[in-house]
């Protein structure tokens, strides 16, 4: 799996810096090249002869060679990688990842890298528990970080909890599977992704919509495309830049997101409805904008076509994934949109718990499907698309 990859390995002063060696080790026997990046303060924990001897490249620190002036140019190195490695990885490094400063050839070369980044956090409990460091670790799992998750056990400090360094046997374990989830498991497939809100015009002016921001659907459309689908994201008005590899069809209305859908579903092997259609959009448009007048208004609106159920009518053998957004009778409500709509499953967001619903980076969401129902814990958005789809793989 490793062999002839090219892994950066990035070490910071941390205790578990010894693990290092081992890790570097392990990398280099299964085939992978592994050049390693150290923190100045990494140094004081384990000798840069150590990591060169293991790795067969020079250990790489500072910007440049002070004896002849050569440079470590950081841009090379963020090209050269397959994978960007930080093991063990403080809290202040991930601070500083989490906010994009680059004092240092570590932190430079990550902001840098066009490779998949992983890091393994180390460091004592009540820091790795601090909302500070859940927050820098919930924005690097935004921007798309893998995280190994640390162990529990005897710390440093005598103390006994979450915190320390994943075991370098796991973090390889770990890099294994990362490099496997790359290999286009749903190359040849074609999916089509809804994301965002849709606006129902009132006059040239005003018109209704709702809060949604398209990050979900976004991120799902990310997902399946670092797997190697085909994804045709049909988008409502959002802020987002387009995925790398997908084609982004930009609609207002509801009805134009319809269109949009219908058109392209026969040509796909599924699809996620995960954009926020407008139920109901104004009987009439108005051509001039409507004057205020100290009356009171009543716009009479009309039902707009159901997407999900037109596609669910003509779903075939297609995979047809729903969203429900809900705040009272969640369950029973999602329960029977699954089984009125065709879809294979139905991911249910909750408004009433915090951390979930619009906007927002995190998701609190439950996957049900007609065998049962899987609530997920608090995730970024890009970690739940993840879920998503891996449960579209398996179906």
């Amino acid at each position: 799996m490793l062999k002839g990859k090219h892994i950066i390995l990035g070490v910071t002063g941390s205790i578990a810096a010894y693990k290092s060696a081992v890790l570097c080790r392990l990398l280099v026997g299964a085939g992978a090249d592994v050049k390693v990046i150290m923190t100045p303060l990494a140094k004081q924990f384990i000798t840069p002869l150590t990591m060169a001897t293991l790795s067969k490249h020079p250990i790489l620190v500072e910007f440049f060679n002070p004896e002849n002036g050569e440079w470590n140019s950081h841009v090379s190195l963020g090209e050269w990688a397959d994978l960007y490695l930080i093991a063990p990885a403080t809290a202040n490094t991930m601070a500083k990842m989490a906010t994009g400063v680059a004092d240092n050839l570590l932190l430079t070369t990550y902001l840098s890298a066009r490779c998949p980044v992983a890091i393994a956090p180390a460091m004592d409990l009540d820091m790795y528990a601090h909302v500070a460091t859940q927050r820098n670790m919930a924005q690097l799992r935004e921007d798309g970080v893998h995280i190994i998750e640390p162990a529990s056990g005897e710390l440093a400090s005598g103390l006994v909890g979450k915190g320390r360094m994943a075991e370098p046997q796991d973090i390889v374990k770990a890099v294994e599977a990362l490099f496997g989830e790359k290999k286009k498991s749903l190359e040849g497939k074609r999916y089509l992704v809804t994301a965002g809100a849709t606006i129902e015009a009132i006059d040239p002016v005003r018109y209704i919509s709702n809060h949604s921001s398209g990050k979900m659907g976004y991120a799902i459309a990310e997902a399946l495309a670092e797997r190697g689908a085909e994804v045709t994201l049909v988008s409502g008005r959002t802020a987002l830049d387009v995925p790398v590899g997908v084609e982004r069809v930009d609609v207002l209305s509801a009805e134009e997101m319809h269109k949009a859908c219908v058109e392209r579903f026969a040509q796909m092997d599924g699809a996620v409805m995960c954009a926020a259609v407008a139920d109901y959009t104004p009987s009439v448009v108005a051509d001039e904008k409507l004057k205020k007048s100290d009356d009171d208004m009543s716009i009479a609106l009309k039902r707009t076509k159901d997407i999900a159920a037109a596609l669910g009518a003509q779903k075939g053998h297609r995979v047809l994934v729903g969203f429900a957004m809900e705040t009272q009778n969640e369950r029973e409500n999602a329960q029977s949109k699954l089984e009125r709509k065709n879809f294979d499953f139905i991911v249910l967001n909750s408004l009433r718990k915090e951390g979930a619903g619009f906007r927002g980076d995190t998701n609190i969401v439950t996957l049900i499907d007609k065998a049962g129902a899987e609530e997920l814990p608090l995730m970024s958005k890009r970690e739940v698309a993840e879920r998503i789809v891996d449960k579209i793989e398996k179906i």
